[in-house]
Formats: C-alpha cells, structure tokens, sequence
C-alpha cells in the first residue's frame, strides 16, 4: 500500500469512528451490555497485574526488608572459603569437601574480622514456639532479635507496646494474638513449662502468619538460622569482602560487588511447553469473548441496515461498510479495556490489605500498576471487540443495498463452505489431541481440543439451520423460537457456540479429572486395614523407655471403646558402629527367580509377560513401615489377616522364625534374608524359617522374631503403637485420642484409609459453575436480543390475537433453544474430547514397564447434573423475567 492509499484509509476511518461513537451513545443498553462482557475479563486481568506486580519486591526492597539499618548482613556456616555472587544473596563453597560450623557465632570472632569501630548485632530468623491452646500443640514461627537496636529496629514496625528486652519476655504479631486469645500483659506458657509475658504486637513485613518475637537472649540455635547485621566505620569495599570470603563467611550488601557473578533473580523465564499452554489457553478465553461480545454487534448491524445502506448509495464500498461495523468493536473494545482497567487497578489497591493478610501473607511493595501489562491486556480487550465486530462487518460489507434501503430481511445464505472447514478443523483437532495425548505433550493437547472447537464454531450455524427445520412439528412457540435462531444465526451462532465451547471444555475437563481420581483409587493401597492407626512419637523416637502399651491402651479406649493397642518395634544395628550406620533387613527371592528390572526401572514390553516380574503386592501409599520384630502381637492390626493365619504365624515367631507376606520367598520352608550395612557397605545372608500370610492386605511386609532379628545381628527398636479399631474413626475422634494422649507422651495419629485423599470434587463443581454461568449469560445476552429484534413479530402476534402469554413462552424457548442446544453439544463435544484423550493414554500405557494401569472413561455425576440444569434455570429466568404484555405498533409498510 502506497502513502496515498494508506493516508485515505485512515482518513475514512475518522468519520468511522465518529459513527461508532453516535451509534454508541443511541443504543446506550446494547452499550453497557458489550461494555460489561469485555471489562469483566479486562478487570480480573488487570487485578491480577496490578497485584502482581505490588508484591514483586525489587532487590532494593528485599534487602531493605533483610538488612534493616544496617550496611551489610553476614552469614558464617562454613569454616573452609567460600565465594558469593555481586550481591552476597548466594555464596558456595570453593573446595570440594566444605567444613561447616559446629559451634555458634559470637559477636567477638565477628569483630576480629571486621575493621575497628563495627557494631553488630545477631538476628535468629527461623525458631519455633510451641505453646498449648486447650489440650492442642501449637507451633509457631519465632525470630529472636533486639529490636531496640538501631540495627536491627527498621526490620519490623511495634504496632503496640514496646519490643521484648528480657528472655521472659515476647511479642507477637496480630495473628499470633487472635490465635493465643491474649492481650499484651498476659503471660504465654510454652510446652517445656516456660512463661513469657506478652510486651507488645510487632510486625515484619516478609510474614504475616502467626510469629513470635523474643530477645536475642535466649538459647544459641544452630548457626546456620543466624545472620549478623553489621554497620561498618566505612563503606563495604571489595577487599573486605574477599578477606571474609576467605574465611567462610558470605557478606549480603546493598551495592554491588565490582568483578563478581550477578545471578539472576526474579521469576525465570518459561520454556516452550509452559508458553505454548499459557498462550493457548488464552486464546480460548479470547474466543469465548468474541463468541460473547459477537451478538451485540450482529444485532447492532441489523438494525442500522438502512443506514448502511443508504452509505453504499453515497458512494461507499464493501471496505467502508466494514471499518463503520470495526469502529463499533474498536469504539467498544477500547471503552470496556479503560473501564475494565479503571476498575482493576481501583480493586487492587483497594483490596490491597485483604490481599497482603489472607492470600500472600506478606506486606507488598509500594504502590506499583505494571503499565506494560496493562497496556496489552488493553489490546488485547480492542483486538476482541473487532474480532467480535469481524463476522458482522463481513455480512454488512455484502449485503443487498434495495433490502437494506426497504427494510427486508434477506435469508441465511447456506455456508458449506464454513461447514466443510468446520468439520476439517475438527477431525484434525482431535487427531492432534490424540496424538498429543500419546506423546504426554499438554500444549498438543491443548492445541488439538481448541482446534476442535474452532471448528464446531464454524459447524454451528449449519447445525442450527438443520434444526430449524425439525422443527416443524413442534408446537407454536419452540418452533417460533427454532425459527428466529435459524433466520438470526449471525446472533444465534455465537452465543450457541459460546455455550458449547464452555460446556465442553468443563466436562473434558472434569471427565479427565473424574477418571484420574477413579485410576488414582484404583491404584491406592493402604499400608495397615482400612481404619486402623499408627501413633508415632512427634519429633522422632522417644528418648528413654517408651510408655507401656497397657498406659497408651487405656487413653485409647477412652475416645475409642473397644481398640486394642500393641507396641512396635523397627530393626536397627544391634552395634551401630556411628550415628550414621544403618541396617535394612529384606527378604529376597533366590538369583535365578528375579524381575531383571526393578518396579521402578523401565524396561522393554516383553518384561509385562515375564513371570518373574509379576508383582502379587504393592507398596502401600499411606503408612509405610520398615522391617519390624515382634512376637506376633502386632500381626493382627498390621494385616488384618484371618485368625487360624495369625496363629500359625505367631507360632513361626515364638520358634525363632520370621513371618512374610510374599509367597515367593519362602523356598522349602526358608526365607533368604540380607542385612546390609550403611558403614561398611557389607551384605550379611541368613536362612531362617518361615512362614507366609497369605490372607489380609497385599502389601510386602517382614516381621522378624527377636531371635531371628538377634541372628542377623539387629535390634529392636521401639516405633509407636499400632491401633486396632473396629470402625475407622473421626477426624474429632482423631483430635480427641492426640489430646488424650499428649497427657502421656507426645504422639501422632496416622489413619489407613480404603480411598486416597481427593481434592477434585471442589474444582469439578467450580468448572461446572464456571461454564453455567456462562451458559446462563450467553442465554441472557442472546434473548433479550433476540426479543428486541422480534418486536415486530410479537406485534404481529398481538394483532391476530394471540394470548399475552405467547412472549413469555417465546422467551423461554428461545433461552432454551440457545442454552439447550449449546449444552448438548457441549456435552457430546466434551465426552468425545475426553475419550479420545483417555484413549490415547491407555494406548501408551498398553505396552510399557513398570505396568500402569489405565485410565477408566469416568463421567462426574455432579458436573453433568448442573450442566443439564444449567439450561432449564435459564429458561425458567426467561420465562418469569419477561413481561407478558405483547407490543402493538404501528406499520408503515
């Protein structure tokens, strides 16, 4: 395009413009609705940008939060030399063997590294507090520091009282305070016996959960939780850096460090995959826009026919019709992107406080707006009210100027053409999700399921057409309404499609989340009988002699009548040669009987058929425990298996033998036993006698005697309680046997449960609500256009006497016909995406190693169940919004 094309073409997109403004101004309902549907997503968007963009703290921000008033943070954990990027914000260590401290910090070996006149002050970020609230154990983060000193005092703001000074003495942030249910006065007591007095509410900026501040007075921790704050005589030179570096000490600075490595920082940058999915997802809320926005316009269009026309008689051509229907969707799009925008910004600022204490837990940064994503969220809410003007400027460019001058309607041309690339587009969508599918490749996935949909867009007005046409033997009204879809499908069509397009990526979706939770239950295995208990000692084994089995039985019975407790024991070296010598115990199969492959190890599709790697048991999911030793008073709550068994295998027991699970270890009458060894990597082999339970859960387990375990040179070791239940308990009973039992000895309650922990049922009915309302909006939109466009119907109606009645039927019919038949499709779209999907992956899974089981076609109840009442909730709205008085106007023609 030459310099004078392109300076007419702008110059005819002036008056255009000024057009779509006019226009904009006379249909002031139309307006606000178009408005409304592209800065709802605009507002979300710019929400989230601006938000985002208040809590990304700059480097200066992060070290203001870290430093406080000092010049520089120090960290010393390795005694051997270490180097550090510019910043100080990372250090490793130079050698390959690095020696770390043993001992804590003092401030005195600090200043003997430091020039004369530096003052320092240590800052303890990460303890723990633990008090009691009722009967319950509450930990809570701590920081022991001197806030009164300047140093350290701009780190967090005292919102009442005054900062702690003695080692009985604490303050708390407003959360540790609600949770506590103190004030500031009151004294705390911790689990250990110790009493604090509350002296005032502090607050740091980096954590707003629950948190505790106490004097740097108390107890040294390990050195790797301290920092020092250090104000030097000078300013932080290079040379000082590296005489620290030398000795194991990284230096954090507010400046640069010249000649060293700058590390990245800040969120990485996303790899091909992550993009191509984001991207693709947006473009699919993109279309469900335009298929929104898209009826407006073409209603728009229709009703300035005349206008239009009476432009082409003037002299314009097809190009100046379209850019007046384009201004309309540049007009709109730009006045919903600034009010989208306005709103955004507006409700993050304002939501600020809520967004800091309930979603991020943490003070943001200063008030920041992220302009270069506001900027192209604000294009892309222009690009979607043109794209949604788009197929309503293409029909305006090519309408027949006399109808237009006249007033008369002109038939839906018939689009094979768009049928035929509908259906193309769709075969070759679901190809490529199939084929994305059985390559694991979410964006191929993704790619494939929204070129299916833009193809059952173009599919859709032929569709209604078809309709339409079947729909000659219903009665009045639903055939009425088949017949204004059929002859507005430039209206119609989209919204359907919007319809469909929503409903069938939430059932897709949540087809494929249903079947995942079926296959993750139909994989899971509990590793003790379903509501049977585990109670283990918080924090690692008891130190000293345990509680008696008998003393734990009686709290137990108390929450649960009828539970029998037995104790439990693991195998460890009888004489660990150091702190770091372990023993495991296993139960092998002989050489020659192995998998060559492990369960976890891939392998070629002939290993799924070998019998030697056929697996009778599995790993249990929920409670994993090691080799233990026991008599045989544990086998029950351990197994569950029957009673003539458990008698069998305590009698195993009593003579020396061990007790396993698996058939194929016992070779006559004898286990082959390995210990092997941490320190010296030495493997120890002993036949023993045994015995097999074959009834109870398929897990691998090995129970050894205690003159079995004392053979292979182990001991026993007490773990916890095992807790036979005969029914599994509550989450309140759960509570109630911890409370019962902290009285005793500190333990945790672990449950065997028959299914796994599902979190989808909340996200499954989130996806069902989010395409209904969009059902219901689409609906909405679309019929009460519909009913402004068939005015003159329903006054002809009025004429001939049909009963008031008739409009509200109408409407009802019309919603139903635009909800109804965008849900159907949706649905079967959905159910077919799905399918091919799940297809695709069980496919793969057919011939692979380890085995994997495959996906069942699972359809959520709860989803489909909204998703078929979505539409009969929109037409009973229709039906009782509208006001059954039929219009009489008077016709000129």
């Amino acid at each position: 395009m030459n310099r004078g094309r392109f300076a007419a073409a702008l110059r005819s997109w002036r008056p255009a413009l000024r057009i779509a403004r006019r226009e904009a101004l006379r249909s002031r309902r139309r307006t606000l609705l178009v408005l409304a549907m592209i800065a709802l997503p605009v507002l979300g968007l710019s929400f989230t940008a601006a938000s985002y963009d208040m809590s990304d703290l700059t480097r200066a921000e992060r070290l203001d939060r870290r430093l406080g008033g000092a010049d520089a943070e120090l960290r010393w954990t390795d005694l051997s030399p270490v180097t550090q990027d510019a910043w100080g914000e990372s250090a490793w260590s130079v050698g390959d063997d690095p020696v770390p401290r043993t001992r804590p910090v003092t401030a005195d070996e600090l200043r003997a590294l430091l020039p004369a006149g530096s003052r320092v002050t240590r800052v303890r970020w990460w303890l723990s507090f633990e008090t009691r609230i009722g009967r319950k154990v509450r930990s809570m983060d701590a920081r022991a520091v001197d806030l009164t000193d300047p140093l350290a005092r701009p780190l967090a703001r005292v919102r009442e009282g005054r900062p702690p000074t003695r080692p009985d003495e604490i303050a708390v942030n407003a959360a540790a305070l609600r949770r506590l249910d103190t004030r500031v006065g009151a004294p705390v007591r911790t689990t250990d016996g110790t009493t604090y007095r509350v002296v005032g509410v502090v607050e740091f900026p980096d954590n707003l959960r629950e948190m505790v501040t106490l004097a740097d007075l108390a107890p040294d921790s390990p050195p790797a939780e301290s920092s020092w704050l250090v104000d030097l005589p000078g300013s932080v030179d290079p040379a000082l850096v590296d005489r620290l570096n030398a000795q194991g000490v990284q230096v954090t600075t507010r400046t640069r460090l010249p000649g060293r490595q700058e590390l990245a920082r800040g969120p990485s940058i996303p790899d091909v995959e992550q993009t191509g999915s984001v991207a693709l997802v947006g473009g699919l809320g993109l279309l469900e826009v335009v298929l929104l926005v898209g009826p407006a316009f073409a209603v728009g269009v229709r009703r300035r026919r005349r206008d239009l026309a009476l432009v082409a008689v003037a002299g314009g051509d097809a190009a100046h019709l379209r850019r007046i229907v384009l201004a309309d969707g540049v007009v709109l799009g730009a006045g919903g992107a600034a009010l989208g925008l306005l709103l955004g910004v507006g409700t993050a600022i304002a939501a600020r406080p809520l967004v800091e204490q309930y979603l991020l837990q943490e003070r943001m940064a200063a008030y920041r707006v992220f302009p270069t994503a506001l900027a192209a969220i604000a294009a892309v809410a222009v690009l979607a009210g043109v794209l949604a003007a788009l197929a309503p400027a293409w029909a305006a460019s090519r309408q027949d100027v006399v109808a237009g001058l006249a007033g008369r309607r002109e038939p839906p041309r018939p689009g094979r053409r768009w049928l035929l690339l509908g259906l193309l587009l769709t075969a070759a969508g679901t190809a490529l999700a199939a084929y994305a599918a059985s390559r694991t490749s979410p964006t191929g996935v993704l790619a494939g399921v929204a070129l299916g949909e833009l193809g059952l867009v173009f599919c859709t007005p032929t569709l209604v057409g078809l309709l339409a046409r079947a729909g000659r033997l219903l009665p009045l009204t639903p055939r009425l309404a088949l017949r204004d879809a059929s002859r507005n499908r430039s209206s119609a069509a989209p919204a359907i499609s919007a319809v469909m397009a929503a409903v069938a990526g939430s059932v897709a979706l949540g087809v494929y989340l249903a079947s995942d939770d079926a296959r993750s239950q139909a994989l899971w295995q509990p590793g003790l009988p379903p509501g049977n208990m585990i109670l283990m000692p918080v924090g690692g084994p008891v130190t000293g002699s345990p509680p008696a089995a008998g003393a734990v039985a009686e709290r137990v019975r108390a929450v649960l009548p009828g539970a029998t407790v037995s104790a439990v024991a693991g195998a460890v070296c009888a004489r660990p040669a150091g702190p770091d010598d372990y023993c495991m115990a296993v139960a092998v199969r002989p050489p020659a009987e192995r998998c060559p492959y492990g369960p976890y190890e891939e392998g070629p599709a002939s290993t799924r058929h070998d019998p030697r790697c056929v697996q009778p048991l599995r790993e249990p999911d929920d409670i994993s425990l090691p080799t233990l030793v026991d008599d045989g008073g544990a086998l029950a709550a351990l197994t569950g298996a029957p009673a003539d068994e458990l008698a069998a295998a305590r009698r195993a027991l009593a003579a020396g033998g061990v007790v396993v699970t698996d058939p194929r270890h016992l070779v006559d009458g004898q286990v082959r036993l390995e210990v092997n060894r941490t320190s010296d990597s030495r493997t120890t082999v002993r036949h023993l006698p045994g015995y097999v339970l074959r009834g109870g859960l398929p897990v691998d387990r090995l129970v050894l005697s205690p003159a079995a375990a004392s053979t292979l040179g182990l001991a026993a070791e007490p773990l916890g309680y095992l807790v036979d239940t005969t029914g599994p308990p509550t989450e309140r009973q759960r509570e109630r046997l911890t409370e019962e039992l902290a009285e005793v000895v500190e333990l945790s309650a672990q449950m065997a449960t028959a299914q796994p922990p599902s979190n989808q049922r909340p996200l499954l009915l989130l996806l069902a609500a989010a395409s209904g309302v969009i059902t219901l909006g689409a609906a909405a939109v679309a019929t009460g256009l519909a009913a402004a466009e068939g005015r003159r119907d329903l006054s002809t109606l009025a004429a001939v006497g049909a009963d008031p009645r008739v409009r509200r039927v109408l409407s009802l019919w019309q919603a139903g016909v635009i909800a109804g038949i965008g849900s159907a499709l949706g649905i079967v779209a959905g159910l077919g995406s799905a399918a091919v999907i799940l297809a695709a992956l069980n496919q793969r899974y057919a011939q692979s190693w380890p085995v994997q089981p495959p996906y069942p076609l699972t359809v959520p109840g709860q989803t489909m169940t909204v998703l078929v009442v979505v539409p009969l909730v929109a037409m009973l709205g229709a039906a009782l919004l509208t006001r059954s008085r039929l219009p009489v106007e008077r016709r000129l023609d």
